[in-house]
């Protein structure tokens, strides 16, 4: 059994200097109904709540049997800092769609995020993440800005919603980023290029294996898949190859038998 953190496809483009700003898009693609249909009901299927007991029981909070975990509201798409954005690409809307996640709430009030991503014509459950950051901030990024784009600049762990030319932090991360009161899409834009300018797909950054700042040791890769493994076992519905890719290392995880475990990043690199 192999667990493999997947480097960022991209994190960022050369610093920009041109003398005519670019114009970029105004809204990132979005999820169809009919895909936010089937990622709920790969994550409500029998097997997929079975993995999710074994799941929240894995620490002895609640015994396996008692876990009785359901899906708590609609999946919600899950977007991401867009590489063509950060280089400067004209009409790149600012964040790209990577998974959509469901919440799912055991009986005693846990909660872990499912990731489903679409592999052929089935939405696939990929990875079980603690906590319900991506529901969360999807409902916050709606209050605060009705209509926006709600999106993860994975490198700092920080969320934001955007709209129109109107970008606004969500959590603490992406204030100390881009202050209380937001900034200009264009000053965003110009912020990341710079931030992750040398760190191109094919950069010695990539090559190294550090994308995204994710880069660990293969004695923590181990742990991980050791740990992985004795939550849910090795006979695991969670089967998939996970086929997310995309910027920022958003943590997509090669899944051969068991179901991976993400760790939430917390501010200061802090896992």
């Amino acid at each position: 059994m192999k667990l493999t953190r997947l480097a960022s496809a991209a994190l960022a483009a050369a610093l920009i200097g041109l003398a005519a700003p670019h114009a970029f898009a105004d809204q990132a693609p979005l999820a169809s109904a009919e895909s936010k249909a089937a990622a709920h009901r790969a994550a409500s299927a029998p097997a997929t709540l079975d993995t999710l007991s074994r799941f929240f029981a894995r620490d002895g909070k609640v015994a396996l049997k008692a876990a009785a975990p359901h899906i708590e509201g609609d999946a919600v798409p899950v977007y991401a800092l867009s590489p063509q954005f950060v280089a400067g690409k004209a009409g790149a809307p600012v964040a790209q769609l990577e998974y959509l996640a469901s919440t799912a709430v055991s009986s005693d009030g846990q909660k872990a995020s499912l990731w489903t991503v679409q592999q052929g014509s089935a939405w696939t459950v990929v990875n079980i993440a603690t906590g319900d950051d991506e529901s969360r901030y999807a409902a916050a990024g709606a209050a605060k800005l009705p209509g926006g784009t709600v999106f993860q600049e994975p490198q700092i762990n920080g969320w934001y919603v955007e709209k129109g030319d109107k970008v606004l932090p969500l959590d603490e991360d992406a204030v100390k980023a881009i202050g209380a009161n937001g900034t200009t899409l264009a000053a965003y834009q110009k912020r990341v290029s710079k931030a992750y300018g040398d760190k191109l797909p094919g950069s010695a950054y990539d090559r190294s294996g550090k994308a995204g700042g994710y880069a660990e040791t293969a004695e923590e890769t181990r742990a991980q898949a050791a740990q992985a493994a004795a939550v849910v076992g090795d006979d695991t519905p969670l089967t998939a190859v996970s086929a997310v890719a995309g910027a920022g290392a958003l943590l997509a995880l090669g899944l051969t038998g068991t179901a991976a475990l993400r760790r939430r990043r917390r501010p200061g690199g802090q896992a």
